[in-house]
């Protein structure tokens, strides 16, 4: 190999003879220096992480949450039975309010439906006392002909027993 001098004069005399290439071999120098910088880097990930670490992760933030690392975790697996406990409860008290909720929709239908009904008796009962009345008695009783009932025409005697 070269020495490095021999190499600097060599892109040096490259530069020097097309401006056009001096463009071109500061951009290698630069992909070259990102290589490295980037397998560094990769380098170093590869010394922190390893995938036999299963240590648990000390804090519980966003990422943990979000990403699913929290399920694995020792502390969840023993609380199984309090999820699935709260889930059964949460199902319990969905199932209830819907259940109330249909309850008040047939006492809100009963209501309406009693309403009525009040209206309709009180109708009825004034409708009843209209048609009792002397007056119109007396009416349907000229119509009906063949009626044997009539209104007297003497007034009610007074019968005064002795004691």
């Amino acid at each position: 190999m070269e020495n490095k001098d021999d190499i600097e004069l060599e892109m040096q005399e490259i530069i020097e003879e097309e401006p056009a290439t001096q463009e071109k071999v500061s951009l290698k120098e630069e992909a070259s220096e990102m290589k490295e910088h980037a397998k560094k880097t990769i380098q170093k990930i590869k010394e922190k992480v390893k995938e036999e670490d299963t240590r648990p992760t000390s804090s519980l933030n966003l990422r943990t949450i979000l990403g699913g690392d929290f399920l694995t975790a020792e502390m969840v697996r023993k609380q199984i039975w309090l999820v699935v406990l709260m889930v059964f409860f949460t199902i319990i008290y969905v199932a209830s309010r819907y259940q109330c909720q249909q309850d008040l929709i047939a006492i809100d239908k009963l209501e309406k439906e009693l309403l009525d009904a009040k209206y309709k008796a009180l109708s009825s009962s004034s409708t009843l006392t209209e048609m009792c009345r002397e007056s119109h008695v007396l009416d349907a009783l000229k119509q009906n002909n063949d009626s044997l009932l009539h209104i007297s025409d003497q007034p009610p005697y007074i019968i005064n027993i002795p004691e």
